[in-house]
């Protein structure tokens, strides 16, 4: 961006806190909508204590286009002029920095706490209260009219399944309106990695979400690993890659086993269920753990594959991908399951760009975003995976390219086990740098996730930000219920399938 004051960098870089421009309220504000208007996103944007209680907001931007990152900040008190009603994908972010800091974005259009919890400094207003508030208890959206009523569904669901709370606004069976209510999970994650890194660290990130061990600990790492300046081994590379697609495949066969299931075709659902465990038990195999925690560490990977451990893997990788090729093949050739999943939950591409939807949810409305290609790391910056996309924007599409996925980590797995060399797995990592500002961006299979960490002048995380895919992703589903039948909302949840307690931290 021409004449940009914001700070350039490059992921997989790290950059000195004192070279993050501070802007006014306004320039800043006016640089970041330039930004986003020019094809950028917003990554990160949280806020941080300043000096005489203000609040330092940092915001990181991902050019896609240059796989570039960019950063600048300003300083609020009690509150500014929100980017909300100008740039839609800032709208939960600045619910939080309302929630966490106490400082009102100033016409936001539904500014409401995302996980009910203390503001983290005190003051008059009333997001600065003494108690904590009650998770759900919020002064929901509400609509009036003949034959307008309200559904309200969870916190506490039929299934074994994390806490949310749905309310919907209807007529009839049709949905004109979904609000999505968290919080019920949140456990302050972020605030205990401060003083760090330390030996809870890697533990916290790993079940931060646990269906994504792997994707949260790899952007752990990489944040680290860029403030000590840490040179990864290349066969420790192959490993994380290798356990991350392992981690994609596990969830999106699972994924199109529960859709499956969803609408009543036990086929799928059942070969589904019993491929996941496969896939999972080939990451149990690297590391003796399912999840894969453990083996993602600072310089490398904690575990190496003998090579009777390789041969193994290709094995099992080679019945798994048979397997799953027949039972998602099944779905296709079902009229009674297209019915379902066509024309149900349609999201726009241009709704999806303003909400900067990320991973398979972005990709299935034909939006070519993916870390491993924009902004690779590690193994990705040699051995690149095609972007799966499809156009429609609904189940089959979010089903489509989950199904487009698999078929292309599993030939990456082909490769880097067939061709892996010797060598180290694990480098020694030194102190962190101090007074900086690393930034880590890893290709989940939810989508993106994005790490931010700050360092104060020890060396230690003075302040720690997770942006998990969800983050971005629950407005997705809401904007995709409108104009649905409620009894397709099950349906249209699983084919997002977001993680509550990823979002509730």
């Amino acid at each position: 961006m021409s004449g940009s004051p914001l700070l350039m960098f490059e992921h997989g870089g790290v950059a000195a806190l004192d070279r993050v421009p501070e802007l006014g309220v306004g320039e800043f504000r006016a640089h970041v909508l330039d930004a986003v208007n020019g094809g950028a996103r917003i990554a990160t944007f949280f806020g941080r204590p300043a000096p005489g209680g203000a609040v330092r907001l940092l915001a990181v931007l991902a050019e896609e286009y240059s796989g570039i990152l960019q950063a600048a900040s300003t300083t609020v008190y009690d509150s500014y002029s929100a980017l909300t009603p100008e740039c839609p994908q800032a709208h939960w972010f600045e619910r939080e920095i309302a929630e966490q800091w106490g400082v009102v974005p100033r016409g936001h259009p539904w500014l409401k706490p995302i996980r009910f919890h203390r503001a983290y400094r005190d003051g008059k207003d009333a997001w600065r209260r003494a108690e904590a508030p009650v998770a759900g208890v919020a002064d929901f959206f509400r609509m009036e009219g003949e034959e307008i009523h309200e559904v309200a569904v969870g916190p506490v669901h039929a299934g074994i399944i994390e806490p949310g709370h749905f309310r919907f606004q209807c007529h009839g069976e049709n949905v004109f309106h979904l609000e999505i209510s968290l919080g019920y999970q949140h456990r302050g994650i972020e605030r205990r990695l401060r003083g760090g890194p330390s030996a809870r660290t890697l533990p916290y990130m790993e079940t931060l979400a646990g269906d994504t061990s792997i994707g949260h600990a790899l952007a752990c790492c990489e944040a680290l690993e860029a403030l000590a300046g840490a040179h990864v081994p290349a066969r420790a590379h192959v490993l994380r890659g290798v356990a991350l697609e392992i981690e994609r495949l596990a969830n999106h066969t699972g994924d199109l086993g529960a859709l499956a299931g969803d609408v009543g075709f036990l086929p799928t659902a059942s070969y589904c269920g019993r491929i996941r465990g496969d896939f999972l038990n080939m990451t149990a195999v690297i590391c003796g753990n399912r999840f894969g925690r453990g083996l993602v560490r600072p310089g490398g990977a904690a575990f190496d594959l003998a090579d009777e451990h390789v041969q193994d893997l290709e094995r099992r990788l080679q019945a798994a991908e048979r397997d799953a090729a027949g039972a998602i093949e099944l779905l296709w050739h079902s009229s009674s399951v297209m019915g379902r999943f066509e024309d149900t939950g349609a999201v726009t591409a241009e709704t999806a760009q303003a909400l900067g939807l990320v991973g398979p949810a972005a990709r299935a409305c034909g939006i070519e975003r993916d870390v491993r290609h924009d902004f690779p790391l590690g193994i990705f910056r040699y051995a690149q995976i095609p972007v799966s996309t499809f156009g429609s924007g609904d189940v089959f599409a979010r089903a489509f390219v989950r199904a487009l996925e698999i078929q292309r980590s599993i030939a990456f797995l082909k490769s880097q086990l067939g061709m892996l060399s010797a060598g180290p797995v694990l480098a020694p990592v030194g102190p962190c740098a101090p007074n900086a500002l690393a930034v880590a961006l890893v290709e989940g299979w939810r989508g993106e996730i994005c790490h931010a960490c700050i360092t104060d002048e020890a060396g230690r995380i003075a302040h720690y930000k997770v942006v998990d895919p969800s983050f971005h992703n629950w407005m997705g589903l809401a904007m995709a219920m409108r104009g649905q039948q409620i009894s397709d909302f099950p349906l249209c949840n699983k084919s997002f399938n977001l993680s509550y307690c990823g979002h509730d931290l």
